[in-house]
């Protein structure tokens, strides 16, 4: 079997749990309360609950390619849904990352075919505002910097289309300040994550 090892290294860990804390597994059973939605890319270097030092149980997880909030992403509001009315979690982070695949391909000149072309383009006004901020500018950053920029500019957006959801608007209005949206980057490079847009900064629609 080609995932033999995956499985093995699985009882390895419900072993070694059980070894440190006996009550580790049935303290999870009765339910869950997690404090933080997180959501986040797809991309396999980005484990939300390493990242932050979680454990199983501090975090409600949805992960797409880019961090893409689409407003007709059912997935998406289902999950929004349930963690603002059901486990009543009151912070939403959305989490890019540096080095990400999605906002690389959005940013070349041609998109690749199929879903994932009709998905980026969601992503693709994030680098069309960045161009436009450098087009007044007499210094172009280089590659690094440049993608760094969409990620942070693709972030900022997917926090503002939250803000337009009803299911969250609806949940600002029951609860005014409530949800708390978060925008973050996630440094591959260096493990570090970085606040781009702070609840403060911004306002959920009426």
């Amino acid at each position: 079997m080609a995932l033999e090892d995956l499985l093995e290294q699985n009882k390895s860990w419900a072993r070694e749990r059980l070894a440190d804390d006996p009550e580790f597994f049935k303290r999870h059973t009765s339910g869950q309360q997690p404090r933080v939605l997180w959501i986040g890319c797809s991309d396999s270097r980005v484990p939300a609950e390493q990242i932050l030092a979680c454990g199983p149980g501090e975090l409600f997880i949805h992960r797409n390619v880019a961090n893409i909030v689409a407003y007709n992403d059912v997935s998406l509001t289902s999950v929004l849904q349930y963690a603002l009315e059901y486990l009543k979690i009151e912070d939403i982070v959305v989490c890019g990352h540096t080095m990400c695949g999605g906002v690389i391909a959005a940013c070349a000149e041609v998109l690749p075919d199929g879903c994932v072309a009709d998905w980026l383009m969601i992503t693709r006004w994030a680098k069309r505002w960045v161009d436009q901020r450098l087009a007044t500018e007499k210094t172009k950053p280089d590659e690094a910097t440049y993608l760094r920029m969409v990620v942070e500019e693709n972030v900022k957006l997917q926090v503002d289309h939250l803000t337009h959801l009803a299911v969250v608007r609806k949940s600002n209005k029951t609860n005014p300040g409530i949800p708390r949206l978060h925008g973050w980057v996630y440094d591959i490079a260096s493990g570090r994550v970085d606040v781009v847009v702070n609840p403060g900064d911004v306002r959920i629609d009426p």
